[in-house]
């Protein structure tokens, strides 16, 4: 009985052995007779085509058509296609008949960030997708300069905790990053920013901020504050406005005043009258008013009104019969 069990082992093995050879001797002989290319998340917005995937198998001089199977490394096609900025993820595998398939997944933002006059769209890995023109997504916004060592995926606790939050969602704006301990939200509310600090202890943070919201800004304004500082322990600490914003108000061309006339306007006694450009006379200048003190000596004067006199207390007005 044991011998019987040696013997089947030893020829499904054998068999298993020359299966694999054969198998392999054919693949050898496969070439490649297609290249289909899938894009997996263009439900929303494409910016990934297949005919872009395969331009850049093209331009990196990736050649697997008409190839034998066996001399291409789907491992590295990968990897070369993995090192687009729109691509997040490859995948790449052989099918019946030779074909090729590349599942490729564009990316996918997690913010946007302004750094001086360039602008890019990081995804939950850290890579960045420089803004275009052509494609847009409804992401947080931070606005900074960052580096290797302080990469914008640091920002991306404090990010996820406002956006489960419907609260703090409508509550920030934008996020501003000024150095790593120094990071400020722009609130919808006008007229301040709210520095954090850092990321750590966020949800003791805005505790302390919704109850300073609740307590003292309506008492002092809204405007009393340009910043509101959460960012130690236990306090709030508020910074006064320098200047109270003054409201502009509207322009009403309706309210404008009527600009003098040149040739009409009063001037002072040792003024000279304006002269006349378009003539250079002055006689067809208006003579200066004369001051009210230097009236002319024919000029009759006033009668002066006597004032009636008093009425003494228990006497008869004047005139009056006894």
């Amino acid at each position: 009985m044991k011998i019987a069990r040696y013997i089947l082992l030893i020829v499904l093995t054998s068999l298993m052995i020359v299966g694999i050879l054969w198998a392999r001797d054919k693949s050898r002989d496969e070439v490649c007779t297609e290249v289909r290319v899938e894009v997996v998340n263009d439900d929303s917005t494409q910016f990934v085509t297949p005919a872009g995937v395969i331009e850049e198998l093209e331009r990196k001089h990736i050649i697997v058509k008409g190839k034998p199977v066996w001399q291409i490394n789907v491992e590295d096609i990968e990897q070369q296609i993995g090192e687009s900025q729109y691509i997040e993820s490859v995948d790449c595998m052989f099918e019946n008949g030779g074909c090729l398939k590349i599942k490729v997944a564009q990316i996918v933002p997690v913010m946007r960030v302004f750094d001086g006059n360039q602008s890019y769209y990081v995804n939950k890995n850290g890579k960045r997708m420089t803004a275009v023109s052509t494609f847009y997504a409804d992401v947080p916004i931070i606005e900074g300069h960052f580096t290797k060592k302080f990469s914008p995926l640091r920002l991306l606790p404090l990010i996820n905790y406002v956006e489960k939050d419907s609260a703090l969602k409508s509550l920030v704006t934008m996020y501003c990053m000024r150095d790593t301990n120094n990071i400020f939200i722009v609130p919808s509310i006008h007229g301040h920013v709210v520095n954090l600090g850092t990321c750590d202890n966020i949800e003791s943070k805005f505790e302390k901020l919704k109850l300073f919201y609740k307590k003292v800004m309506p008492v002092k304004g809204w405007m009393y504050y340009d910043t509101v500082s959460v960012k130690w322990n236990y306090q709030v600490v508020a910074t006064r406005r320098d200047k109270i914003v003054e409201k502009v108000q509207e322009y009403d061309p309706e309210e404008d005043e009527q600009a003098d006339n040149v040739l009409t306007m009063r001037v002072s006694d040792d003024s000279k009258a304006p002269v006349n450009k378009m003539t250079n006379d002055k006689r067809n200048q208006p003579k200066p008013a004369e001051p009210a003190a230097e009236k002319k000596a024919t000029s009759k004067p006033e009668a002066k009104q006597e004032k009636p006199p008093e009425k003494k207390a228990g006497q008869p007005a004047q005139g009056a019969k006894r």
